[in-house]
């Protein structure tokens, strides 16, 4: 078994903490069934192309934050300002809100969820 193997947990399944692993799939498990009571979700999307903004805007039409990863799409200005402007339209129509995150994230959020501008800091 090699190091790869050792640290993405392939190979033996380890259930006690003896050896320093952890059976992470019954956490796992347990956290999936807590999620089917939530009322929103968060999700990270990727766009390759403008007919993906359908099904990715579906996600923030039934009330869920989308997370969208853009560098794809990042060098082709024309079709990011389509994007955006679509998504501005959408996010308005809605009462919703988008903002940019870094160079190639957006968050687009649902009605009543907006996103705040300033970066929060610790005091240290």
């Amino acid at each position: 078994m090699g190091i790869t193997s050792k640290i993405l947990g392939l190979g033996e399944k380890k259930t006690t903490t003896a050896e320093g692993y952890i059976d992470l799939e019954k956490y796992t498990d347990a956290q999936a069934g807590s999620m089917t009571g939530a009322r929103m979700r968060v999700a990270i999307g990727d766009i390759q192309r403008y007919e993906d903004l359908k099904e990715l805007t579906n996600f923030v039409y039934g009330g869920n934050v989308l997370i969208l990863d853009f560098t794809a799409i990042s060098d082709q200005e024309v079709l990011l300002k389509r994007v955006t402007s679509e998504l501005k339209r959408i996010t308005d129509d809605i009462g919703g809100d988008v903002a940019g995150i870094g160079n190639n994230l957006m968050v687009v959020s649902p009605n009543g969820v907006k996103v705040d501008r300033r970066k929060l800091r610790g005091k240290f």
